[in-house]
Order: C-alpha cells, then structure tokens, then sequence
C-alpha cells in the first residue's frame, strides 16, 4: 500500500485519545521515576495498539494517534533550530475554557535540522502491510509562522526577523527541508494541520486582528505564500494534504465563522493535494466556498464530530454530502471526522469506545455513499 495515497473515502485526521497507560508513564517521567527509555517502551506499545485497532476498523491509513506529543503543534516546531519553549502557566482562551499551552517562541534564526519527528514516522512506518499506509501530521508552516508574530511574541521574533518576509522565508526553506526528510525516510502522506485559517474567518477574528492594526486580506496573503513557499520542493510522488480547523482542545472550540472569507485564498491557491474541512456543525457555515476548490483538489468533509460522544444520524450526514455535491463532484468527496480525538494529550469528551464508534459510522457512510469505491 505504500505506494497509495489519502484520503480514502473514509478516513480520519489523526490524533486518538491519549490511554491510561500512556498519561501514567508521562506523569511519572515528570516525577522522574521512570526513565526516557522506560517512557518510550510504554508508548511504543500503546502506538502498536491504536494501530493494530486502526487495523481491525477496517481502515487503510495508520497513525500513531500522536502520542508522542503534548500539543498537536508546538512539540513540531521545538525541533528547529532557533526555537525554545518554555512553561508559564498561559494558555490560549478557547470557547468556555483556558487552553494550557508552553511559550514557544525564537531565540535565533529558524533553521531545519534533523527532526524528531521524522523518526517517530519511521517508527509508524514498520507497520504498514498491503492494506494500509502511513501518514504522518505536523503543523502547517502558517500555524508557525503566526505563533511567532503573534502578539507575546512578537518582540523576541524582530530581534532576529526585521520583516514577515523574511520569517515566511526562513520558515519556508525550514520545512521544505523537512519534507524532504520525510520523504526520503519514505513517508509518501503527509498532513499540515492549519488552524490559521480557521483563526481568520467570522465577526471576532475581523475585530481581533483590527484592534492589532492589521489588515485581514495582508494577514491571508501571507499565510498563503509560507504555506506554497514551502510546497515548493515537494517530490511528485508525495502528497502533501491539509487539515483546516476552527480549533479543538477539550472539546472546546477557538473560532466560528464560515470558510467563504478565505475560500479566494487556501481552497483556491494552496498547493495542497487535498483539504479535511471542519463542517461537523453551523459554526461552519455552508458548502457554497466548495465551488471556490481547485480542480486539482479532493475534499474531506468532516462531518462527524470529535467533540461529542453523540453518534450523529446516518441518513443527516449522507444527505449533507448530497448538499455538499452541488459544489464539488462526488467523485471528488470524502468522509471523517471533522477533527483529532485528542489534539492535545487532555483529549476531548468521549470514552475510547465512543471514539470507535464514531469511526465506525464514518465508514459505514462511506460504504453507502460510495459503495465499490471504497478501496
């Protein structure tokens, strides 16, 4: 299966609740009464099993339900040169609750160098057979880009980034080495998760970025261009997908607001292969910005939620595929989540079983809708 490429009819975005095992281990590494090795041997066990589990579902993609990680995106970006991070007991405010996040922020010039990650990939690749395929998900060069220049930050940044252009450029030959790492560790699917363009869309993201004196339509350009910067060096035989969310921490959310706003921009000239898109309910808006995708794309409609263990109504969701296809073909359609189980270790609101089921009915939608064409 190596050589097959997502999304699949029914798939999913890639992160799974964090087990038991795995949040002890961690707790105890913290108190240090256990080794790095000792840590390492609990979760290289626990990736075997979601994958295995992965496996018995009856899906074709595999991850490792990113288990290694603590957030979905800063544990990305500390692996290049120029990065620190640190605890101070911030957090980012999302819908009803305070996200726990680490500052992350540059002490130097950004710069790749050989990324953890793409061990954790080799890790993952091992377990591929002739039904499945590994992906592997970071954090899209925008989501750095703009943890960079984002307001905490933006003193430490200029010391060494007079310029946005410069940071884009530096960040973008930054993660084109990267790919190219993961490329040649044999990793043919790859996934940006971009909550950039999530933050930007809606009422409150008009007043948020006004009251900083910044001009939307700049703000979008900009995430554009670090995003295709480094897109640029992509190998022919590799996709490259992108995962856009409104935010998802303890099943809460961080934005609302429709996709028409940014339609013009990321679903028309990303040089992504194909978008996962959050539409799992209203905050979302409409399908009509589908009509806006590229010809060149696929689309994965993330219409079942992560958020909540409530199993949504099969025939609901294949009629809202139904209303999807007015705007882009069938043919060019697909199914999941609208996002991670567990985008952060804390995980969302939902048992291990209720994640499983959720999965299940994704791909028993699927099978409905596309019947043969699920490989």
């Amino acid at each position: 299966m190596s050589n097959f490429y997502t999304p699949f009819r029914y798939d999913y975005v890639g992160s799974f609740l964090r087990p038991e095992s795995v949040k002890e281990a961690k707790k105890q590494f913290e108190e240090g009464k256990i080794s790095k090795d000792q840590l390492d041997t609990v979760i290289n066990d626990a990736i075997r099993d979601v994958v295995a589990k992965q496996k018995a579902a009856g899906y074709h993609v595999i991850t490792d339900g990113e288990f290694r990680r603590t957030y979905w995106h800063l544990d990305f970006m500390w692996g290049f040169e120029g990065v620190a991070h640190k605890q101070s007991g911030s957090g980012v405010p999302f819908h009803a609750e305070l996200a726990a996040v680490e500052d992350t922020y540059l002490v130097g010039k950004v710069k790749a160098k050989a990324h953890p990650f793409v061990e954790y990939f080799k890790f993952l690749k091992q377990f591929e057979d002739e039904n499945t395929v590994a992906k592997y998900t970071i954090p899209a060069p925008a989501q750095m880009f703009q943890q960079m220049i984002v307001p905490l930050n933006l003193e430490s940044t200029r010391k060494f980034y007079p310029t946005n252009e410069e940071l884009i450029h530096d960040i973008g030959v930054a993660y084109q080495d990267v790919i190219r790492q993961f490329y040649e560790a044999g990793c043919r699917n790859l996934q940006f998760d971009d909550c950039t363009w999530g933050a930007v869309v809606g009422d409150a993201a008009k007043l948020r970025y006004s009251a900083l004196g910044l001009n939307l339509d700049d703000v979008k350009t900009e995430l554009l261009k670090v995003n295709n910067l480094a897109l640029e060096a992509k190998p022919a035989d590799m996709v490259i997908n992108s995962h856009i969310c409104r935010g998802n921490y303890h099943s809460t959310f961080f934005t609302s607001g429709p996709y028409d706003s940014v339609a013009d921009y990321v679903f028309a000239q990303e040089h992504v292969d194909a978008l996962y898109l959050e539409y799992d309910d209203e905050r979302s808006g409409g399908f009509a910005p589908l009509a806006k995708v590229s010809p060149d794309k696929k689309v994965v409609l993330g219409l079942i939620t992560t958020k909540s263990p409530k199993l949504e109504d099969k025939e609901t969701v294949i009629r809202r595929i139904h209303e999807a296809a007015r705007y882009i073909p069938l043919d060019r359609l697909y199914l999941s989540p609208q996002c991670g189980f567990a985008s952060c270790e804390i995980g969302n609101k939902l048992t291990e079983e209720e994640q499983w089921a959720k999965l299940a009915l994704v791909k028993e939608i699927a099978e409905e809708v596309w019947r043969s064409e699920c490989l």
